[in-house]
This record gives structure tokens, sequence and C-alpha cells, in this order.
């Protein structure tokens, strides 16, 4: 069974070796018929801490390593601004 690949962006470190990304995707509205986004939050395992604030990051599901992490870092695709 293939594992789920997220892509999104890093806007929290949230304590040794996490970091918190925000993906977003884009859905049709069922009544309107306009294109809407829908965003969630995952915590990803930054095993090394080389993620940042800003960072556009791949991860890929894994066993879950805490209550709600159950992604690990992939790559960095896009160093952030800041």
């Amino acid at each position: 069974m293939p594992k789920r690949q997220i892509t999104g962006t890093v806007i929290k470190k949230a304590g040794d070796k996490t970091a918190t990304v925000l993906v977003e995707r884009r859905v049709l509205h069922p009544r309107y018929h306009k294109t809407v986004k829908r965003f969630k939050k995952y915590l990803v395992h930054d095993e090394k801490n080389v993620a940042n604030v800003g960072d556009t990051v791949n991860a890929i599901e894994c066993r879950p390593l805490s209550k709600t992490k159950s992604f690990r870092l992939l790559e960095i695709i896009k160093r952030g601004e800041a």
C-alpha cells in the first residue's frame, strides 16, 4: 500500500524535532461551484531539525511517532524568506 505524501509550509517549530506543516488543498464548493481553499495542519517529525518557519516541505506517512505525529520529513523543496 503506497504511503501518503503531503506538501505544505512550515508555520511553527513545535518543540524538538517537530515542525507544524500547513497543507492547503482546493476543492469545489458543492452548492456554489466555486473553488475554495481548505487547510489542515500536520505535525511532522524533523530528525535533524533542518526545517525552518516559511520552508516548503514534502513529508511522507510513517508509523505513529506520538499521539498526533505520523509523518516524517522527506525533503525541503524551497527555503523560506525568513
